[in-house]
């Protein structure tokens, strides 16, 4: 499972022109799965962008977490995260999860976020076209993938 972090002062998702989820500051969660990958990764990966310590403390310094900020995520599914672009001039998606198996792992993620304590989770809509908003804070970005965990 793959995680691509931005963090932001604000990021918003919109399909067929509707608001589906927003938030302020913290956040936006491009999230991609793969074959292998279960409720396990998951959670952990929900736990690490809880507590993984980017944001500015009062003297400047990227010291303090998501739960410290009473910041929010915007979790969307990016099955484009496991592209492999190696040969040719079209990225193949094999290694991406087939979406009846997807969906409730980004959901899971999610849900996990939500235990650990993050008070605003918003999602995109699984499978649909989205336009994602982001006003990057930084910008910092951070990869999380549960292989490296």
């Amino acid at each position: 499972m793959r995680v691509l972090l931005q963090r932001v002062k604000a990021g918003s998702v919109h399909v067929n022109g509707e608001v589906t989820g927003e938030i302020r500051h913290g956040f936006v969660a491009l999230v991609g799965v793969t074959h292998a990958d279960t409720e396990a990764e998951a959670e952990k990966l929900a736990a690490k962008t809880a507590n993984l310590r980017v944001f500015s403390d009062s003297e400047g310094k990227m010291n303090l977490s998501l739960l410290d900020v009473d910041g929010g995520v915007l979790v969307v599914s990016q099955f484009t995260l496991y592209a492999d672009a190696r040969k040719g001039r079209r990225p193949s998606y094999i290694q991406a999860a087939r979406p009846e198996q997807a969906e409730g792992l980004v959901r899971r993620y999610a849900a996990s976020l939500a235990q650990a304590g993050v008070q605003q989770v918003e999602q995109g809509v699984f499978g649909a076209l989205m336009q994602v908003a982001i006003h990057n804070d930084g910008p910092v970005t951070i990869m999380l993938d549960s292989d490296q965990l």
